[in-house]
């Protein structure tokens, strides 16, 4: 398969070697090959010149045989029919994987949320939601942030699918300001659900973290949080990067103080007692573990033979192309896939639609601790179904998440 290959297809290819594998019935790839609904809409929206704009909206639900639709609403210049479907059978994988009763969803809005007021965005998402409200719900689909979207954003549209239906409804969003109804520990759930998995990955090889030297690619939201709890357990952050630069220490960096400075600054670039280095350099830099938390497509079939990482931690969606997936495994690298390794923020999130179920909430340990249990767990199972298949980590993950979902399905009588 070309690493040009639409990400549509990419997600049914692993889904039917999955399906092969375990000699499953040929019935169970055709129901997960594509998503159980999509819908597209249309709807204006006053701007603040006074002109009225419409605007394309866009939802894919996957599949629901384990519990709700969930997965993120991004608002993008080129949001894509096929990329969404995509993400939302990423998303009922990941879901199926960590253990949360959840199915995949995925959706946008396109446009530029760059060039648009506060105003705008407002007007913008209570009029997405106007037109999807009878398509989402707390027991149907929970959306959540995602690319240009946050907690505000969902705030409105929260506030908006209550208004439309006559009460409050907290639980039909998710990353919510946590004064209505967001949970504690949101903000650092994929960054700790991946440090918590590379804990185990490293315990499991019998392997010490305090001689741990890790790379981390994008010290946004996911990485810095990743960086900083890995140096808290002893490891050494020998490189990191954002947009701008990389920086580079043999000694390595203090993550807390990087931090600092590139507030400060606006960049990583120039901190002293480093070398900037550029991000295909940083990839192919000596580690024990490399963390992409940046973009997709990082490791590709030209750099995957120089990667030096012996353990990958993918704080990103989709940063390993299948070229590279290839060469990783012959050459030994453990890498612990997406829809593993960045759960923790799914995770939280289903913590959140329950507390918001229950109008009971949790302390920040209490989150962490029920999270850092569930992400055990995954990890496990994970590697025990490795070892049985002698397969890389990414196929164990996609083995055992398509075995939960067909047990799901033959159980509920979807197979008979």
């Amino acid at each position: 398969m070309s690493e040009n290959t639409n990400v549509y297809q990419i997600v049914q290819q692993q889904i039917k070697e999955a399906v092969d594998m375990l000699g499953l019935d040929y019935t169970v790839f055709e129901m997960l090959k594509q998503p159980q609904n999509v819908l597209e809409v249309s709807f204006p929206v006053k701007m603040d010149d006074g002109s009225i704009k419409v605007f394309r909206g866009i939802r894919s639900q996957h599949c629901d045989v384990l519990g709700p639709f969930k997965g993120g609403l991004r608002f993008h210049p080129t949001v894509e029919m096929d990329e969404a479907k995509a993400l939302s059978m990423w998303m009922t994988f990941k879901c199926a994987v960590v253990g949360v009763p959840y199915g995949g969803a995925k959706g946008g809005i396109e446009c530029n949320p760059k060039e648009m007021s506060q105003g705008e965005l407002e007007r913008l998402s209570r009029g997405f939601i106007k037109n999807v409200a009878n398509f989402i719900g707390p027991e149907k689909d929970i959306p959540a942030p995602d690319v240009y979207t946050n907690p505000q954003v969902m705030a409105w549209m929260m506030d908006e699918f209550s208004k439309v239906r006559g009460y409050n409804n907290f639980g039909i969003m998710t990353g919510k300001p946590i004064n209505i109804g967001g949970s504690k520990g949101r903000s650092e759930a994929t960054g700790r659900g991946c440090v918590y998995v590379t804990r185990e990955a490293v315990k499991e090889l019998g392997w010490n973290m305090k001689d741990m030297k890790v790379v981390v690619q994008g010290f946004g939201n996911a990485g810095s949080i990743a960086a900083k709890l890995l140096y808290d357990m002893g490891a050494t952050i020998v490189a990191t990067n954002d947009s701008v630069s990389g920086v580079y220490s043999e000694e390595g960096v203090n993550p807390y103080e990087l931090e600092k400075y590139k507030k400060e600054t606006g960049s990583v670039k120039n901190y002293p007692g480093t070398e900037n280095v550029t991000n295909s350099e940083l990839l192919t830099l000596e580690c024990d573990i490399l963390i992409p938390a940046a973009l997709e497509n990082q490791l590709t079939q030209a750099n995957a033979s120089d990667i030096k990482a012996k353990i990958i931690a993918e704080a990103a969606n989709g940063p390993t192309t299948p070229e590279a997936d290839k060469i990783l495994f012959e050459k030994g690298v453990i890498t612990l896939p997406d829809i593993l390794a960045n759960a923790g923020g799914v995770t939280v999130s289903y913590f959140e639609w329950v507390q918001n179920l229950q109008n009971f909430y949790w302390t920040e340990d209490e989150v962490n601790n029920r999270m850092e249990e569930m992400m055990v767990d995954a990890f496990k199972s994970c590697y025990k179904t490795r070892e049985s298949y002698d397969v890389h980590m990414r196929t164990a993950a996609y083995l055992l998440a398509v075995q939960r979902l067909a047990d799901a399905m033959k159980t509920r009588g979807w197979l008979n």
